[in-house]
C-alpha cells in the first residue's frame, strides 16, 4: 500500500466519531489507539463521555478493538473490563498488530479504520496497510518529546485539513 503521512480523515476527539459515520464509510471494524486516544498515558480512567462512547460503539454494529503499541498491563486490564478486544506489541507504523487484527475478525483492510493521536505511528501504519486513518488530537500532551512530536506533525495536519470531519 501507499507511504502517506496524510489521514484521511480528521476529527478533534474520538467520542465525535459515530457508527452512523461508520456504516456511511462502510467501515465495519475500528481498530484504537489507547494513549492518548482513549486515556490520556497518566491515566487508566477514561472520562464519562468516553466511557458512554465506548458503551455505544459495543452496542452497534461496528466491531471494535483496541490496537496499541504498549507492553504493559494496563491497556489489557482497561479493555477486559469493557468487553473490548486488544492487540498490544503491535509495532505500529509496521503492519504486524493491524494485520493481526484484520485477520482476527475476517475483515477486508478496505472495511476497516484505525483511529490514533499519531502520524508517525497511527495514521502511517493504517495508510501502509490499506485501512483508512483517522487522526485526533491527542487528549494531553504532557511532556516535552510529546509536543515536539506534535510541532513535527503539523505541515501533514495542515496538508489534510481539507479531510476534517465536521460535526
Amino acid at each position: 500500500m501507499p507511504f502517506s503521512l496524510l489521514p484521511r480523515l480528521m476529527t478533534d476527539r474520538l467520542t465525535d466519531l459515530t457508527p452512523e459515520l461508520f456504516r456511511e464509510k462502510n467501515i465495519r471494524l475500528l481498530m484504537l489507539d489507547f494513549d492518548n486516544t482513549i486515556v490520556p498515558y497518566t491515566t487508566d480512567v477514561p472520562t464519562p463521555d468516553m466511557e458512554r462512547w465506548l458503551s455505544r460503539m459495543n452496542a452497534s454494529e461496528i466491531q471494535i478493538c483496541v490496537v496499541s503499541n504498549s507492553h504493559k498491563d494496563r491497556v489489557p486490564a482497561f479493555c477486559q473490563a469493557r468487553g473490548i478486544d486488544c492487540i498490544t506489541h503491535a509495532k505500529k507504523p509496521f503492519s504486524k498488530g493491524i494485520r493481526e487484527c484484520l485477520e482476527k475478525y475476517g475483515i477486508p483492510a478496505g472495511q476497516a479504520a484505525l483511529v490514533g493521536d499519531q502520524i508517525y505511528t497511527d495514521t502511517l501504519g493504517a495508510n501502509c496497510a490499506g485501512v483508512t486513518s483517522i487522526l485526533i488530537k491527542a487528549i494531553h500532551n504532557h511532556t516535552f518529546w510529546l509536543k515536539a512530536r506534535h510541532v513535527l506533525e503539523l505541515p501533514f495536519i495542515f496538508l489534510a485539513r481539507n479531510r476534517r470531519i465536521t460535526k
